[in-house]
């Protein structure tokens, strides 16, 4: 039995608009960290929610912070970079 004095939170969570900066990537960091488990093993349901609400919190840190740090490595050219790298140490002497 629930109390009418303790509030109910709502089952899609707090509006990622509404947290701090430190708690939103707090629940990013949780998100993905739990994010294979949740699809190995989770009820369809569970990884539902799990998309939609990774969706809606990546959506609300790309909207506050659109200018974050890109490192090189992690782009279309650093991949190819490191792939050329590898290919010319594979290469016999």
């Amino acid at each position: 039995m629930q109390h009418s004095d303790v509030p109910r939170s709502k089952p899609e969570g707090i509006s990622p608009h509404a947290l701090d900066n430190d708690v939103l990537l707090h629940e990013l960091e949780q998100l993905h960290r739990t994010r294979h488990e949740t699809f190995l093993y989770g009820s369809e349901d569970a990884l539902q929610r799990h998309t939609l609400r990774t969706g809606q919190l990546e959506a609300e840190y790309l909207h506050r912070f659109p200018h974050r740090q890109v490192t090189a490595a992690r782009t279309r050219a650093g991949a190819r970079a490191r792939e050329a790298a590898a290919r010319a140490t594979s290469l016999p002497e």
